[in-house]
């Protein structure tokens, strides 16, 4: 009778079944790394991948970054099917650039071209920390080079986002060439009276940060960016002190005076069309 009156009642909880599971579609979400919230994934793209809740940056891909600076349709690539070879016959390497190509849709680890930002034209060089963690190669030392004089040719100012873990170990002392490439691509473009806008992001350090990076007229950098030359542990254990909480972060650098300013990614097309207006013609204000 009381069965009859409340019904049979499940002794048991039901697991959901592999069908069910797969119906919320891989990729959805995304956690922020800064205050561990989660969000959909179109809501932080839609944020320029910035956390609406506490405003951590996440790595923006290369073509993420190019789509929302330049006006539609203004972008034109250079120097696309350059590629990397083996030049020290290293074992493997190979297969990891094929492994990454594949990956990321990228032959290397930077995009270069020239385009048009709110009708102003300017040069530009963004890596990519998503291809081999943006590691400096001979072609990425050589793509940025040419890209500086292709701009010293077409009085274009040049803007450069780097982001990067430093010299790639697999070309040896040919990685470690490039800083001096690119910074004499450098003095000849800025002998020119060329205008250069450089922009850290996380992370920046080696090599990188120890070149090109750090020789713009403007120095930038996005909040909370790690940049710096050697790791922590390393400098702590040379010198043999505790460093503070903050050190080598771009609120730090800017304390210091390696930075001239830290700026919010949404605001920093903002910046790029007033400085550029500032140096009209790609160069020194007149």
């Amino acid at each position: 009778m009381l069965k009859d009156l409340f019904g049979k009642r499940k002794k048991y909880a039901t697991i959901p079944n592999h069908q069910a599971k797969t119906d919320v579609p891989e990729g959805l979400m995304q956690k922020c790394d800064g205050c561990h919230k989660i969000f959909y994934r179109k809501e932080m793209k839609k944020n320029l991948n910035v956390c609406p809740n506490c405003g951590h940056h996440h790595p923006l891909l290369a073509w993420d970054r190019i789509e929302c600076l330049f006006d539609m349709e203004s972008f034109q690539e250079w120097d696309k099917d350059l590629i990397t070879s083996n030049p020290l016959q290293f074992p493997g390497y190979d297969e990891k650039m094929e492994k990454d190509r594949l990956k990321t849709g990228l032959n290397e680890g930077v995009i270069t071209g020239k385009g048009v930002i709110e009708g102003q034209p300017a040069a530009v060089a963004v890596m990519d920390s998503s291809f081999r963690m943006g590691s400096m190669g001979s072609v990425i030392g050589e793509k940025i080079a040419r890209a500086i004089e292709n701009a010293r040719k077409e009085s274009l100012p040049f803007i450069i986002f780097a982001a990067s873990g430093g010299a790639r170990m697999q070309e040896g002392v040919l990685s470690l060439m490039q800083m001096t490439k690119t910074s004499i691509a450098i003095k000849r473009f800025s002998d020119a009276g060329g205008l250069m806008i450089s922009v850290m992001t996380h992370p920046t350090t080696g090599g990188v940060s120890a070149s090109f990076a750090s020789l713009g007229d403007y120095n930038f950098a996005e909040p909370g960016a790690l940049i710096g030359f050697a790791g922590r542990r390393i400098i702590e254990q040379t010198i043999r002190e505790k460093l503070p909480d903050d050190f080598q972060t771009a609120e730090f650098q800017l304390k210091h005076g390696q930075l001239d300013k830290v700026v919010h990614r949404q605001e920093m097309k903002t910046l790029f069309i007033t400085l550029l207006d500032m140096h009209k013609e790609g160069g020194e204000i007149s």
